[in-house]
C-alpha cells in the first residue's frame, strides 16, 4: 500500500528514526557512539527500498534467505557498500546461500548451525560477522539459546568449532517491558567480553539504546505496516 499525500514517506520516517536514535544515544551517554540502524526490509519490494537507499541508509535486515536472494544481489550491484543482516532463523540447508549473500548473521542458535557456518565461511573465504540469538524470555515458540546456556555455547563456538561470535541478539516477549530483558542481554555480553548487541525494534529501540544496544532493528517505523 502506498502512503497517501498526507502520510509521511519512508524517507521522512527514516529521518525521524535517525533523529530519535541520536537523541537516545546522547541522552544515555553511550560515549557518543551512535548505534547502527538495521532497516528491516522483509516483505518490502525493491522499489520501496530504493527511497531509503537514496537517503544513504546502507544496513538492512531480512528474515528469509530465499526472499533476500530475489532482491538484494541486484541492489548490491548498484550500491557496493550495502551491509545485509540475516535476522530470521537459518536452516542448515540454506547456509551456503546465506554466507554468499549476507554480511552479518544474527541468528546462530545451535551447534549444528555453528559448525555448518564455520565450514561454509572457510570454504567461501568470506568474512561474515556472527551473532548468537538468545531466547531471552524463555519462550517455547522462539528460536535462540537459553540465557543460562549462552556462555557455554559461545565458548563452544569459539574453542571447539572455531566460529568467532561478535554479538548477541534478542527479541523480548511481546507485551512485556523490554528493559529487564535487554539488561540481561547486556550482562551476558559483558561476561563474554562481546561488544555487539542487537536489541530493540520499532516499538522499543530507545529502550535498547538505553541498555547499550549497538544495533537496532527497525522495520514498521520506516516502511509502515506490512501487508501480511
Amino acid at each position: 500500500m502506498h502512503a497517501s499525500n498526507n502520510m509521511p514517506t519512508s524517507a521522512q520516517r527514516l529521518t525521524s528514526i535517525y533523529q530519535r536514535i541520536e537523541i537516545s544515544a546522547k541522552r544515555f551517554g553511550s560515549g557518543g557512539v551512535i548505534p547502527k540502524l538495521v532497516a528491516v526490509s522483509k516483505t518490502i519490494p525493491s522499489a520501496e527500498i530504493a527511497p531509503v537507499l537514496d537517503m544513504g541508509q546502507r544496513i538492512f535486515g531480512e528474515n528469509r534467505v530465499q526472499e533476500a536472494q530475489g532482491k538484494w544481489p541486484e541492489l548490491k550491484k548498484q550500491f557496493q557498500d550495502i551491509e545485509l543482516h540475516l535476522i530470521g532463523p537459518l536452516q542448515s540447508n540454506k547456509v551456503k546461500d546465506a554466507v554468499g549473500l549476507f554480511d552479518v548473521i544474527q541468528t546462530v542458535d545451535r551447534e549444528k548451525l555453528a559448525r555448518a557456518l564455520f565450514g561454509e565461511i572457510s570454504r567461501q573465504g568470506k568474512e561474515v560477522t556472527c551473532f548468537v540469538q538468545v531466547n531471552i524470555g524463555l519462550e517455547s515458540q522462539k528460536s535462540g539459546v537459553l540465557p543460562d546456556d549462552v556462555v557455554s555455547f559461545v565458548n563452544m563456538c569459539k574453542h571447539d568449532i572455531g566460529l568467532k561470535i561478535s554479538g548477541l541478539m534478542c527479541i523480548p516477549p511481546a507485551g512485556e517491558a523490554a528493559g529487564p530483558y535487554f539488561a540481561l542481554l547486556h550482562q551476558l555480553a559483558k561476561e563474554l567480553n562481546i561488544t555487539l548487541l542487537s536489541m530493540g525494534m520499532s516499538s522499543d529501540f530507545e529502550t535498547g539504546i538505553e541498555m547499550g544496544a549497538t544495533h537496532v532493528r527497525v522495520g514498521t517505523a520506516i516502511f509502515g505496516a506490512r501487508d501480511q
